[in-house]
């Protein structure tokens, strides 16, 4: 207090207490990509993060899903690829030529599997072609927000290969070179396509192109997941893009002849008439009313024709085929609630999804878990009677002894964040015993904490962590001159098991 001059009684309150260190949020991850609009109340939100919690408020942001649309293609003679369906001894392929955005199937696949608060870049809409460029930019952009602690990009996976990679390792200098405070998590770009693929093994390209930089700021998995997100309501007649194409399939399945007159049966003429409804825009009835007649025409479609159940099938799983990452984030997210962020995000089941693209055999497994390279990648797997199960927890530094493991590197990004914020209190305080000692006791009261939860490993607090301020200690009489205060924390955090070794051996039998 200032300086007593007038008699009388004077109160003086001190603390008693040090300031306490606040756990930061750890799953908090931004999102970005193509919406189908990006509006506040009238006030735009495109190329700004706006945080939501739910997939209600993303409608009301950001909109609904875009409207796919497929042509139906014959397939080339030479291609080595599946055909979608056949008729007649002729094969076909669906190609997409409209709707190709991941984000809105994506944000659904994260709260499926646990999602909670995140972040959502929107850096177009769905009519503006998805562009290397805006999402980097939506990248940067994180930069002034504080609390997202995950970067997820779904729409590099569209892009081409080399520009894919150029947006991944934008969102790594990101995470690890501008930010030090959060994580990337990565999509392997065509992985819905085995290793042994003739265009090529998409981890070796992925491993190659990459680079070195940053990596234990990221972890990737492979392969993609089939999903449940796209139900067959969803879908309709008009997500074919060349109706006359499917007009002509149809009419040759079923037999519908070229001329329809008062002699065609019955059944007939409603199925001819059925068909050349798909052309019919009903321009002249109320939108409610239309909607309902689409709706009995697409399931009268469906009731007559096998084929184009077959069609609406294929669309369905291709649109189903998605990337991991944002599952993963929601799992990360459910993890981090249910056991914290120490908790390795492996050994969990996905959900909403029926498998991954690609099965991955136990050998198959070593190549992706541990390489020279050190670039790891997760592999999701499916297990007789288990589900599809996350069965790796590896960063991309897989040769780092310090950094091997995605649950060390992000719960080190916690224990880093949340003591800078609480450090920020005695900035400009002085630098002298009294603040060392409180800065020190603040520090372990916290890491005591998280040790308690199974943070730390350690039999006894001490064994878990040291906390080290002072002069002599950490600091020169030089550091104190130039307004330096240091504090060194060395912390044991937990690390999982990864390999679980069991001995057998027999024994005399005793009688």
């Amino acid at each position: 207090m200032g300086q007593m001059k007038t008699p009388g009684v004077y109160i003086v309150e001190k603390n008693a207490f040090p300031n306490s260190v606040v756990e930061v949020a750890t799953a908090v991850p931004a999102f970005i990509g193509y919406t189908e609009k990006a509006d506040n109340k009238g006030k735009t939100l495109l190329n700004k993060p706006w945080r939501i919690t739910s997939m209600s408020e993303f409608h009301n942001y950001f909109g609904f899903a875009p409207s796919p649309h497929f042509s139906i293609d014959e397939m080339p003679a030479d291609s080595s690829d599946e055909s979608d369906f056949s008729l007649a001894g002729t094969e076909y392929e669906l190609n997409q030529t409209a709707g190709n955005n991941l984000l809105y199937y994506s944000m659904l696949l994260f709260f499926q599997n646990g999602g909670g608060p995140c972040y959502v870049v929107s850096v177009g809409s769905y009519s503006d072609d998805v562009e290397a460029d805006k999402l980097q930019n939506g990248i940067n952009l994180l930069v002034k927000e504080q609390e997202p602690t995950m970067v997820v990009v779904p729409e590099t996976v569209l892009l081409d290969e080399q520009n894919s990679i150029s947006v991944q390792q934008t969102a790594l200098a990101h995470c690890g070179g501008k930010m030090k405070n959060r994580f990337a998590i990565l999509d392997v770009w065509g992985g819905n396509k085995d290793r042994q693929d003739p265009a090529g093994d998409c981890i070796e390209n992925f491993r190659s192109a990459l680079g070195i930089n940053y990596l234990d700021y990221a972890s990737a998995y492979y392969p993609w997941v089939n999903t449940t997100i796209v139900q067959d309501k969803d879908l309709n007649y008009e997500n074919i893009a060349n109706a006359d194409v499917l007009q002509t399939l149809l009419r040759t399945e079923i037999g519908i002849p070229d001329t329809i007159d008062d002699s065609t049966p019955a059944k007939v003429a409603q199925q001819a008439q059925a068909i050349d409804d798909i052309t019919n825009s009903w321009d002249d009835k109320a939108e409610d009313e239309v909607f309902a007649i689409k709706g009995l025409l697409n399931k009268s479609l469906i009731a007559m024709s096998p084929l184009f159940g077959n069609i609406l099938g294929s669309v369905k799983n291709k649109l189903n085929l998605l990337p991991p990452a944002a599952a993963m984030a929601g799992v990360y997210t459910m993890v981090d609630n249910a056991r914290g962020v120490w908790k390795a995000p492996a050994n969990v089941s996905l959900s909403a999804v029926v498998s991954p693209a690609v099965n991955i055999t136990h050998d198959e497994q070593e190549d992706l878990n541990v390489t020279t390279q050190g670039k790891s990648i997760n592999a999701i797997r499916t297990f007789i009677g288990e589900g599809t199960l996350v069965w790796g927890a590896r960063t991309l530094d897989g040769n780092s002894l310090d950094w091997r493991y995605v649950n060390v590197r992000r719960t080190m990004i916690m224990l880093e964040e949340s003591i800078r914020l609480a450090t920020k209190a005695y900035v400009f305080e002085p630098n002298v015993a009294n603040t060392w000692v409180t800065i020190k006791s603040m520090i372990r009261n916290f890491l005591t904490g998280i040790w308690k939860r199974g943070g730390l490993a350690g039999a006894v607090p001490d064994d878990a962590f040291s906390v080290h301020v002072g002069l002599g200690e950490t600091m020169t009489s030089e550091d104190i001159l130039e307004g330096i205060l240091r504090v060194t924390v060395l912390v044991a955090i937990s690390r999982p098991a990864e390999f679980i070794e069991i001995t057998f051996q027999q024994q005399m039998q005793k009688s």
